[in-house]
């Protein structure tokens, strides 16, 4: 019953993307973004929703709540949409659509071929971050998760290799190893640290405890890289502004809680700039 259920949705998924297609990427991002506020809302809890954005902004309004919903979802469909067109990003008409704040912090690590751990979290159009990474020259691996239906999981798990970054690891013990043996050949990697994960550790992330990858602090601890944190914000429809923030240098010596905790920090600013393109339908704080 699973299979097919899982059948019925590649099915439903390959008409749509069939449909964008033919509509082209601006007005296939806005029935993507229009679609999603309508059946969104039917897939994930809408209590836990406002649940977890009141952990965020305690004082936030019915109002001002609301509106972080719609927008929430109308961004995850957006995304959804913009799959369709993710090789235009990175080699054709639509790499104009993407504006690049702190070009100078990234220029420098190619210059001078250093290895850096990339971190950031579900904003906005998330994959353009390992996809411009990745194009601009970075010896880059990219953690993932794979989703749980596997037939669209190989469509997928093929747009991400071929258009967004060749050397995509998939979460887990496998991946870790994976990851480090690449990390060892002179490899940066990048990954988003904002959702739960089952062998992370307890850390603060908007006053509550939340389980959280320990991967960027193993990494620091191991080889003693710097942490890049990447901002990715949508502008307008399907133009899109990414910051590349200045390293930070942490310690060997810090512990995998300090420097858990003060990426979280970090997260959390990026989460309160735009909260409506941050993903709150994950039980982050499980």
């Amino acid at each position: 019953m699973k299979y097919l259920k899982y059948l019925i949705q590649f099915i439903i998924v390959v008409v749509l993307f069939l449909v964008f297609k033919i509509l082209g990427p601006t007005q296939s991002s806005y029935l993507g973004g229009k679609l999603f506020e309508i059946i969104g809302p039917f897939f994930r809890s809408k209590k836990l929703i406002y649940s977890n954005i009141k952990k965020a902004k305690p004082n936030i309004n019915s109002e001002d709540l609301k509106k972080i919903v719609k927008l929430m979802w109308n961004n995850y469909g957006r995304i959804f949409a913009e799959y369709t067109f993710i090789k235009d990003f990175r080699n054709g008409k639509l790499k104009k659509n993407i504006k690049i704040e702190g070009e100078e912090n990234l220029q420098k690590i190619i210059k001078e071929n250093k290895q850096v751990i990339f971190i950031s979290a579900h904003f906005s159009n998330f994959e353009l971050m390992a996809m411009y990474l990745d194009k601009s020259g970075i010896n880059l691996s990219a953690l993932y998760r794979p989703l749980n239906n596997i037939f669209l999981n190989k469509i997928m798990e093929n747009v991400r290799k071929k258009y967004i970054c060749k050397n995509q690891i998939k979460k887990g013990i496998g991946g870790l190893r994976e990851m480090i043996n690449l990390n060892k050949n002179n490899f940066s990697t990048a990954l988003m640290i904002d959702q739960r994960v089952s062998e992370g550790i307890s850390s603060n992330f908007f006053n509550q405890k939340a389980l959280t990858t320990t991967i960027p602090a193993q990494l620091v601890k191991k080889f003693n890289l710097p942490i890049i944190p990447i901002y990715i914000e949508r502008i307008e429809s399907i133009n899109f502004k990414i910051t590349i923030n200045k390293p930070i240098f942490f310690s060997k010596e810090e512990t995998t809680q300090y420097i858990t905790d003060e990426l979280n920090k970090i997260i959390e600013t990026m989460i309160l700039k735009n909260p409506e393109q941050w993903i709150w339908s994950h039980n982050r704080w499980k």
